[in-house]
């Protein structure tokens, strides 16, 4: 009896602890002679078989309250903008608004820049590396507080899945801010040797893929090199940046250190082109960055530029070829394919590529496209109305030049803005599909027959931001990673961020690294 009643416990324990599951009876299709009791001919062959499909695991949002109008965060306050205007936030799952974000002027970039001088010259460059590490720290604890109300908010303005926001966005954000932390009173052993010193005021603009992260990316080392800033996220994703202006009351930051003012691309142009900045950091379009970049020279200003990609994932024969299909769904289609550095070119060994792309339909066909509020959501929502229709542009003149187009065939959401994993087997390297960054869940596959091939072909782009190698072989890893021309390459892995890396590519993906050690340099004077 003892003996029955452990079993019966633990089929109990196991049974609760499997996660809820829609179980769908499906009929298969028997040879004469064969029936549902009874295997046909082939022994392996019963009926009838399960489809197992994930039941909806919505996450609550019911937490969290959105103000229906937005303000500027500028000198430690939330303010009307001067101009009077406000533009909606579209969630782009749905297609419906958020909420009203304020649009600020040339008034309103003048009102931030002087906050954060004044901040500057009264409060934040006399206190000790000490006392500044003491706010990151505080910073970074509220982030993890309420990493939950920031995880459901860049969904929802963003469309990216909850388990991305939740486990990849918020901790890495909380984590630059305690890296940073770390260095604030340690700067003199950062550069030994050498007299550091802060720089000013520091101008941000940050691009809509990754709006916290790249948040904290700009203004943990800002602050903690003993300088102030104004930031400017992306018009299409201001909330999590406002939270975040947020935390910064509630850690009880001096007034001014940091202001966070929102609009669209003249907001942007106005805090670049402003003469009280003294460091300019932007992360975006390469065309907007070649603008500013010409805006810029001559006048003094630091600058560092985060760029596009169009970065090569390299895969050998001798690579473990199922953890190979995994980076390469990490690296095209983590958060929809809107990543700077995303995988969006896979180079496959000649003698592996029909298999490897087997196994990549067959994997693709598992991502679930749909709500990015469940949890068990793969690929959420396209960030725009307009980035969807420039994805569909490029993939409409992939399929017109050519190459063998595969695309899921899940249903998609009717309302929202959404599109299919996808990609281009077979194009060459002078296709647009090939060339352009798309952006979005498109891939473009080719292959190579030797390692040096492989490795011109990868560094056949004006891009230079990252790549990804797959061998067995840590010597042909190292081999082919000395050829290439990014700024990070990963090894049996991609898409791995670490606040101690550093981060940043060159040619036409931009100059200057963000994160670790080198971070801190571009907001120093190193004498």
């Amino acid at each position: 009896m003892a003996k029955q009643q452990a079993q019966k416990n633990h089929k109990n324990a196991k049974k609760r602890s499997m996660p809820p599951m829609a179980v769908k009876p499906t009929m298969v299709k028997l040879p004469k002679g064969s029936n549902a009791i009874t295997p046909s001919k082939d022994k392996h062959k019963w009926a009838p078989t399960f489809e197992f499909n994930y039941a909806p695991a919505p996450e609550a949002t019911d937490f969290v309250k959105i103000e229906t109008r937005q303000q500027l965060f500028i000198d430690g306050k939330f303010v009307a903008p001067k101009s009077g205007k406000y533009f909606p936030s579209i969630n782009p799952a749905n297609a419906t608004q958020i909420s009203e974000i304020a649009e600020a002027n040339e008034a309103d970039v003048e009102l931030a820049v002087s906050s954060a001088r004044r901040a500057y010259d009264k409060t934040w460059s006399k206190l000790s590396g000490k006392e500044r590490g003491k706010y990151l720290f505080r910073i970074a604890r509220i982030m993890q507080e309420r990493s939950r109300e920031l995880a459901v908010v860049e969904t929802l303005d963003g469309g990216k899945p909850i388990k991305e926001s939740r486990d990849i966005d918020i901790p890495l954000a909380a984590a630059h801010f305690f890296y940073y932390a770390g260095w604030a009173d340690k700067l003199e052993h950062a550069f030994p040797g050498r007299q550091v010193a802060s720089i000013g005021v520091a101008g941000q603009v940050i691009p809509w893929n990754f709006p916290l992260m790249m948040a904290a990316w700009k203004i943990a080392p800002a602050l903690a090199t003993g300088n102030t800033v104004v930031l400017k996220p992306a018009e299409t994703t201001s909330l999590t940046a406002l939270l975040l202006a947020d935390i910064c009351r509630q850690a009880e930051l001096p007034d001014g250190v940091v202001n966070i003012i929102t609009g669209a691309g003249s907001t942007g142009k106005a805090l670049l082109s402003h003469n009280g900045i003294q460091k300019i950091a932007f992360t975006g379009s390469t065309d907007v960055g070649k603008q500013i970049a010409a805006a810029a020279a001559g006048s003094g200003k630091r600058l560092t530029l985060e760029l596009g990609g169009k970065s090569a994932h390299i895969v050998f024969e001798d690579a473990a070829l199922d953890q190979a299909v995994e980076g390469v769904i990490n690296g095209i289609f983590f958060n929809q394919g809107h990543v700077c550095c995303a995988g969006s070119r896979l180079l496959l060994e000649e003698s592996i590529a029909n298999i490897f792309v087997q196994k990549l339909k067959r994997r693709m066909k598992q991502l679930r496209v749909g709500d990015p509020l469940d949890k068990n959501t793969d690929i959420g929502a396209i960030n725009s109305a307009e980035q969807l229709g420039r994805i569909r542009e490029l993939v409409a003149a992939g399929r017109k030049e050519g190459g063998d187009f595969f695309e899921t065939s899940c249903a998609l959401p009717t309302k929202g803005f959404f599109h299919r994993p996808c990609f281009f087997d077979g194009v060459t390297s002078s296709s647009t599909i090939s060339r352009v960054e798309v952006f979005g869940p498109v891939l473009a596959i080719s292959t190579f027959r030797t390692p040096d091939e492989a490795i011109q072909k990868a560094n056949d782009t004006t891009y230079g931001l990252a790549a990804g190698v797959w061998s067995e072989k840590g010597s042909k890893i190292h081999k082919t990673a000395l050829g290439l021309k990014a700024g990070v390459i990963w090894a049996n892995t991609y898409n791995k961020f670490d606040p101690a890396s550093p981060f940043g590519g060159y040619f036409e993906s931009g100059f200057g690294r963000e994160g670790g050690r080198h971070g801190l340099l571009p907001y120093l004077e190193v004498r």
